[in-house]
């Protein structure tokens, strides 16, 4: 049994000591500072990938309801929200159905790329809100 203890910490120690330079050299190197995604403003178009998700609502006793997110390249929101706290901007944009007309509207996207017009946009500030920014205001222009 120690036997084989032994040529266990053998090889995690042997296996450590090759890649641990690896890592050390990997540091030395300095990254490039991200570049701030570009402004959405609204009336812009925004595409991405469209996913549902299921949380629970907050305000209703803890009931599910069906989410909505678009994941996008960063973008910058107008002020005063700006870069929602992140040095890129948002890339995750929760979009929120105004009714159930646009919840199934939505549903039949799931999966897709699309993009949308933004009327209304800002950082995410809602414990439940899973996405890193919130549109409000919106409508689909066209699916790709």
């Amino acid at each position: 049994m120690t036997k084989l203890f032994a040529t266990r910490l053998a090889l995690v120690a042997t296996m450590t000591m090759l890649v641990t330079p690896a890592f050390s050299a990997q540091g030395d190197e300095a990254l490039p500072a991200p570049k701030p995604g570009k402004p959405i403003n609204t009336g812009d178009v925004l595409s991405g990938a469209l996913n549902a998700m299921k949380v629970r609502d907050v305000k209703n006793a803890g009931k599910r309801i069906a989410t909505y997110q678009i994941t996008s390249e960063p973008r910058r929101l107008p002020p005063p929200s700006g870069l929602c706290n992140l040095e890129t901007g948002p890339e995750t944009f929760q979009l929120v159905p105004n009714g159930d007309a646009q919840a199934a509207q939505l549903k039949a996207f799931v999966g897709k790329e699309i993009s949308i017009k933004v009327d209304e946009v800002a950082c995410a500030s809602d414990p439940g809100q899973m996405s890193e920014a919130v549109v409000t205001k919106w409508s689909i222009i066209k699916k790709q």
